[in-house]
């Protein structure tokens, strides 16, 4: 009789007969065991390879050295932006006619360049959704009806092959030549600055306005031999049409009319007064006296207008005692900071990014050895700003990372240990922006930031428990080289599973998507720092270990001393 048994938790089996007793056991762990064996493999090899580097300081040194310059050298080659352009499912259409027009002629202009647009709407397997148009435009165009806004919807991103940036230039041929107005599509970008405003706007700084419309014609010229620049002007510009009545007092004194008879007369016909209200029904009515609005627009329609004569009581026509005088004049007077100001701004070309633009403004202002006071606005400051800041932020980051583990380890040397894998993650991070052709903007800045965090745990885990073998009586070579054998896999497990995580930020740019320049900036930046600091790291910290903290004393020797001293 034959018994079978079967254990399910060892995964084994067995035969038993009176007659005779075989025990046959599946070896479940075979791929385990092999894994292990290769992990074993690469534990060896790694603390060999490590051994045979304790003793080259000067080559670690040299690494690290060459390292910080090279990522300083990769700073100032990676292109620089605020942020990346977005693929948003929209783009903007602002269009402008002239100072002056009315909004039936900005209303017909903006409806021209929506016509031209109808065909790419209507067109197969087209990748717009719908066209929304308003006339006024946003912002600080909102009470000017020279200005008029069109909103190109695009279709999920899902349904379409081609990004925002492309379709946008396929219709940009269509925008910029309607006649009789200037309209120019942008992109919006994932957080709102300054509206709806170019790029590079710089501000001049004077005393009167007359100085600076000088200073900005020189500079404006010097600027439109940068091709990259285009859509080049200032918020400064006698370009709004008006008309000045000059009184001929001498005339009219002859014939007996005042000046403020005058006066009234064209405030009342040209702004409207209120006369009287009329009420029907519980509902109260405004009569307004004023010019038919064809008359308005023409100075013919003065010839129209009669003022009557204190001395003779005839009615005499206003065109006889005005003259006309049609003048360009500031549609505003800009102040910034208290201070008379005017803007240049301009549009930057695909591929020339806003920190070369500012560049390039900066060293035209410093050729023409203009004395002005410049201020930037907009993108260009925060620009500025979070460029400057970022140093600050990167070395608190730093320090307090550094203060932590110096008040943890209680000791100075070991953080530094520590701390000098930071320029390895740096190093990668900015290999990684400029080998996927990201840029240093506010995202990858942030993962910069990260990275200090990131970089500085392998180190850690290998630091922290040499020193804890060394606690127990062993000396230095021995703690370092059995705590990087212990901490090899953690090392490995940890920063393989943040790889493995930045992957799909790094691939999931292929094609058009929402947010998909942010996650590449992210992404890369971890990714590339993450894989050059891992590596790197097993060879750096057990060098500057045994280099820097040779004799250093034991992390409990002051608990030592202190019970010898209690004995």
């Amino acid at each position: 009789m034959k018994k079978f048994i079967v254990n399910m938790d060892k995964l084994s089996f067995r035969v038993e007969d009176k007659s005779f007793y075989t025990t046959f056991k599946l070896n479940s762990y075979k791929y385990e065991m092999n894994q292990e064996n290769d992990f074993n493999g690469k534990d060896k090899a790694f603390i060999k390879n490590i051994s045979f580097n304790f003793n080259k300081k000067k080559i670690i040194i040299s690494f690290i050295i060459l390292t910080i310059i090279g990522s300083g050298v990769l700073y100032s080659l990676t292109k620089k932006e605020l942020m990346p352009m977005e693929d948003r499912g929209v783009y903007l259409v602002l269009g402008f006619t002239d100072e002056g027009s009315s909004f039936e002629y900005t209303e017909k202009r903006a409806e021209d360049v929506e016509k031209r647009l109808i065909p790419l709407l209507q067109a197969k397997d087209s990748p717009y959704k719908r066209f929304i148009m308003r006339v006024p435009g946003f912002g600080s165009n909102k009470n000017s009806f020279n200005s008029f806004i069109i909103i190109a919807l695009l279709d999920e991103w899902k349904n379409r092959k081609q990004n925002s940036q492309t379709v946008m230039r396929q219709a940009i041929g269509k925008i910029v030549t309607v006649p009789e107005t200037v309209a120019f599509p942008i992109s919006p970008q994932s957080i709102r600055v300054s509206s709806y405003n170019k790029p590079v706007q710089m501000v001049l700084l004077g005393s009167t306005y007359e100085e600076l419309e000088k200073i900005q014609n020189e500079i404006i010229s010097k600027l439109r031999k940068n091709k990259n620049l285009s859509r080049i002007e200032s918020d400064y510009s006698r370009n709004k049409p008006e008309i000045k009545l000059i009184i001929n007092k001498i005339r009219a004194k002859d014939l007996g009319v005042s000046t403020e008879s005058i006066g009234k007369t064209l405030e009342t016909l040209y702004g409207g007064k209120t006369v009287t209200k009329f009420n029907k029904l519980g509902k109260e009515y405004p009569i307004i006296l004023q010019q038919y609005l064809a008359d308005r627009r023409s100075k013919e329609g003065l010839g129209k207008i009669f003022v009557r004569s204190d001395s003779t009581g005839k009615l005499i026509s206003l065109a006889n005692l005005v003259e006309f005088k049609e003048e360009g004049s500031a549609k505003k007077l800009a102040r910034y900071n208290r201070q008379r100001a005017i803007t240049i701004s301009a549009n930057i070309s695909e591929g020339y990014t806003l920190a070369e633009a500012i560049r390039y403004l900066e060293q035209t202002i410093s050729n023409s050895q203009i004395s002005n006071q410049i201020e930037w606005k907009g993108k260009s400051e925060e620009l500025k700003e979070t460029s400057n800041e970022l140093y600050i932020i990167f070395g608190l980051a730093l320090l307090t990372a550094y203060l932590v583990m110096a008040a943890t380890f209680n000791s100075f040397i070991h953080p530094f240990i520590i701390i000098l894998t930071v320029p390895l993650a740096l190093f990668g991070g900015l290999v990684f922006i400029l080998f996927l052709n990201s840029s240093i903007n506010i995202f990858s800045q942030i993962a910069l930031v990260i990275l200090i965090g990131m970089s500085t745990k392998n180190s850690i885990l290998i630091v922290d428990y040499t020193n804890q073998l060394r606690t127990a009586g062993k000396n230095i070579e021995t703690s370092i080289k059995e705590a990087c054998e212990l901490r090899f896999r953690p090392i490995m497990m940890t920063s393989t599973s943040t790889m493995i995580a930045m992957i799909p930020l790094v691939i999931g740019n292929i094609g058009p998507g929402a947010g998909e320049a942010s996650r590449l900036a992210v992404g890369a930046t971890i990714l590339g720092g993450m894989i050059i600091s891992t590596f790197f790291t097993l060879y750096v910290t057990p060098t500057m270990y045994l280099a820097l903290a040779r004799n250093t004393k034991r992390i409990d020797a002051v608990d030592i001393e202190l019970k010898k001293q209690l004995r």
